[in-house]
C-alpha cells in the first residue's frame, strides 16, 4: 500500500514486555503496579500486569496509554481488548504472553487476581525438566 506507515515488531521478551507495559502504566500514575509471573501455572499466559486508576476515566486513561505506546512505540498490537465505556472498573489488554489487567479499586478488591494466582499450584506439565 502507498504511503502506509507499518511498524515491524521488534523483538522482545516476555519479561521486557511486561516491563514496558509497567512503565507505560506508571507513566500515567497507575497505582499498585504487580507484575507476577503465571508461567507455571498456566499456558494461556506467562505475565499478568495489574494496577489500579482511581477511577473510569483513569483507568481508560492507563489502558490507552499502554496500548497507544506498545503500538506506536514497540509495533506491538494486542491479541485482544475489552476497552469501551462498558468495562465499569476493569479494562484488560492482552499481548498474548503478557495480559495487562486495569481496574477502579474496589473491582481489583473484589476479583482479587493476586490472591487467586498465588494460590493455584504449578502445573507440572509447564515445568522444564531439571
Amino acid at each position: 500500500m502507498k504511503g502506509a506507515n507499518f511498524i515491524t515488531p521488534k523483538p522482545i521478551d516476555t519479561d521486557a514486555k511486561a516491563a514496558l507495559v509497567q512503565e507505560y502504566a506508571d507513566d500515567m500514575k497507575a497505582i499498585d503496579i504487580e507484575v507476577i509471573d503465571v508461567s507455571r501455572k498456566t499456558s494461556v499466559t506467562s505475565r499478568l500486569v495489574i494496577c489500579t486508576g482511581t477511577s473510569d476515566t483513569h483507568v481508560s486513561a492507563i489502558a490507552d496509554r499502554v496500548f497507544e505506546r506498545m503500538k506506536h512505540d514497540q509495533g506491538i498490537a494486542p491479541v485482544q481488548r475489552n476497552m469501551g465505556p462498558k468495562m465499569d472498573g476493569w479494562v484488560v489488554v492482552d499481548y498474548g504472553d503478557v495480559v495487562f489487567h486495569c481496574f477502579r479499586e474496589e473491582k481489583r478488591q473484589f476479583y482479587d487476581l493476586e490472591a487467586l494466582w498465588k494460590d493455584i499450584g504449578e502445573n507440572p506439565d509447564l515445568i522444564p525438566d531439571a
